[in-house]
């Protein structure tokens, strides 16, 4: 697998020759099929993105693939030479509309211990004229991505296609990255505990999670890695149990219960670390029935709870 991850051009090739007719199961059967050693298995469709598209006329003709470079091109770095020659042509902007499609493979015991396989589906569709009467964009930002500016309906204007995003071997990103980097310090962090709670009892990690991957330049100039852990729960995630308003029998109960939703144990605590609007009450609620001699978590959970409430942190 070694030679697909540094060379992807066959799993690019790949997502060219596949119809988005099939259904994820095909997909994963193909990917699978690359090589005799590959075992991914598909575990969560994340929607609701788009990109930049093209241009077409009013016929939905394609005028440009990639509206930037048409752009740059047509206005010669004078925005208002655009507007003169496009406004009242009928032609409109268009947008890719997404989906990223997540599959993971274990290759070892650790919960880090996995490939991530990332592809997307996606669509050019209608978005917006690309000159509205009367409208003069002050610069090529304003012009390319307005804030304020009327949409349309997300016609379609092409088919759907599957497109190679990448292919990433956890382990290696996370021992790479500099320690430095808060962000994965507290990814790692959130490995240990789910390495040293009962929920590695139970199905993999990258069963229940996968990253949610991106890259960024810090203040210095500095290439950055960021990692947050995005649940492949299906379907609208319940909300965890109100800490402030339960204890003993009833807050047992209630994080249990959360945990079978979830599908494996001590759910409830790494769904609250992830969680971008956790108070963190609920596990200060489970630590105080802790101390008050309740006895409903394995030892090994309390250790970890016990740990987060000397260093808190979150992902």
């Amino acid at each position: 697998m070694e030679d697909l991850i540094a060379e992807p051009l066959q799993l690019a090739q790949l997502c060219a020759q596949i119809s988005p007719d099939a259904d994820m199961t095909a997909l994963q059967k193909a990917i699978n099929g690359l090589r005799s050693n590959l075992d991914f298995k598909w575990v969560m469709t994340r929607g609701g993105w788009h990109r930049l598209g093209g241009v077409v006329d009013g016929d939905y003709q394609t005028v440009s693939n990639n509206i930037v470079q048409w752009a740059e091109t047509e206005s010669g770095g004078d925005i208002d030479e655009l507007v003169a020659a496009y406004q009242g042509k009928g032609y409109f902007a268009t947008k890719l509309a997404g989906k990223s499609h997540y599959f993971t493979m274990v290759t070892g015991e650790g919960p880090e211990s996995f490939v991530q396989l990332e592809i997307e589906e996606l669509q050019e569709v209608i978005d917006r004229p690309l000159l509205e009467h009367d409208w003069f964009p002050d610069s090529m930002e304003e012009f390319l991505d307005p804030l304020d500016y009327p949409r349309l309906e997300p016609e379609p204007v092409g088919k759907p296609f599957f497109l190679f995003r990448r292919i990433t071997p956890i382990d290696k990103l996370i021992s790479e990255t500099s320690e430095k980097n808060r962000v994965i310090c507290n990814m790692c962090r959130f490995f240990e505990d789910w390495r040293n709670s009962s929920a590695a009892e139970g199905e993999p990690f990258c069963r229940h999670w996968v990253l949610e991957l991106r890259q960024y330049m810090d203040a210095d100039g500095e290439q950055r890695n960021s990692a947050k852990p995005v649940s492949t729960f299906a379907g609208e995630l319940p909300d965890l149990p109100p800490g402030e308003d339960l204890l003993g029998a009833e807050l047992a109960n209630a994080i249990h219960n959360y945990d079978r939703q979830l599908g494996f144990s001590f759910a409830w605590y790494f769904m609250l670390l992830s969680s971008k609007a956790s108070n963190y009450s609920l596990a200060e609620a489970v630590l105080r029935d802790q101390k008050d001699a309740y006895d409903y978590l394995p030892p090994k959970d309390i250790k970890v709870l016990y740990h987060w409430e000397e260093m808190p942190y979150g992902v």
